[in-house]
C-alpha cells in the first residue's frame, strides 16, 4: 500500500507542477494570500514566524519578510542539512541571505538558531493541499521529519486552484492546523 500511495503522490506532484499560472495571476494570488495571512490572529500573536522562502510557482513568501520584521516579529528561515534534516536560523532581512541547498536563499550558519516554542507559527510549503488538512510537499520529507519533533501552529498557503478534496496521505504526513487560500481559512485544530 505504501508504494501505491508514494506513486500516487509522485504522479500528483508532476501534475501540479505542470499547472502554469501567468505572472499576473500569481502576483494577484500572492497579494490576497498574504493579506489574509497577515490578518490571522495567530500571526499577530506569534513572536516568531518560521517561514519558507518561496521559489518557482510557490507563493513569493520573501515578500512577507519586511512586513513581519516591521511588525516586530522574529523571522526564521530553514537551512537544509545533511541526511534530510533541517534547522531554522533567524533571518535579518532579505539582504542577509545566501543561496543554500537546492539554490534556495537561506540565512548563513552564523545566524542565530531558533526552534519553535508555544505560540510560534510555521508556514509550511505545499504544492497543493486538501480539505482534510493535508498538504503535498516536494517529496523530501524535511518538514514532516521536523514537525514530528516540534509542534508550532502550522499554516499552509494554498492557491485556491490547488485546493483538492483529498490528496494521498501516509501515516507520517503531518496534518496542518490551518490551510489558507485566497478565499478560505480552513482550521484543523
Amino acid at each position: 500500500m505504501g508504494l501505491t500511495i508514494s506513486s500516487e503522490k509522485a504522479a500528483l506532484r508532476q501534475a501540479i507542477k505542470a499547472i502554469r499560472l501567468s505572472d499576473q495571476e500569481r502576483s494577484e494570488s500572492d497579494e490576497r494570500l498574504f493579506a489574509r495571512f497577515l490578518a490571522l490572529t495567530q500571526v499577530k500573536a506569534a513572536s516568531t514566524i518560521f517561514l519558507y522562502y518561496g521559489v518557482g510557482t510557490e507563493p513569493d513568501t520573501s515578500r512577507l519578510i519586511p512586513p513581519l520584521l516591521q511588525a516586530g516579529k522574529a523571522v526564521a528561515l530553514p537551512r537544509c542539512l545533511s541526511h534530510g534534516e533541517m534547522e531554522f536560523r533567524r533571518c535579518p532581512g532579505p539582504e542577509g541571505l545566501r543561496k543554500g541547498t537546492y539554490g534556495i536563499p537561506e540565512p548563513d550558519e552564523g545566524a542565530p538558531l531558533l526552534a519553535p516554542h508555544s505560540g510560534d507559527l510555521m508556514v509550511v510549503p505545499a504544492l497543493c493541499c486538501d480539505r482534510r488538512g493535508f498538504r503535498l510537499g516536494h517529496g523530501g520529507g524535511y518538514y514532516d521529519r521536523y514537525l514530528a519533533r516540534h509542534n508550532p501552529f502550522t499554516v499552509a498557503l494554498c492557491r485556491e486552484a490547488l485546493l483538492l478534496e483529498a490528496i494521498p496521505a501516509q501515516e507520517h504526513d503531518v496534518k496542518m492546523k490551518c490551510i489558507l487560500t485566497e478565499r478560505e481559512c480552513l482550521s484543523f485544530c
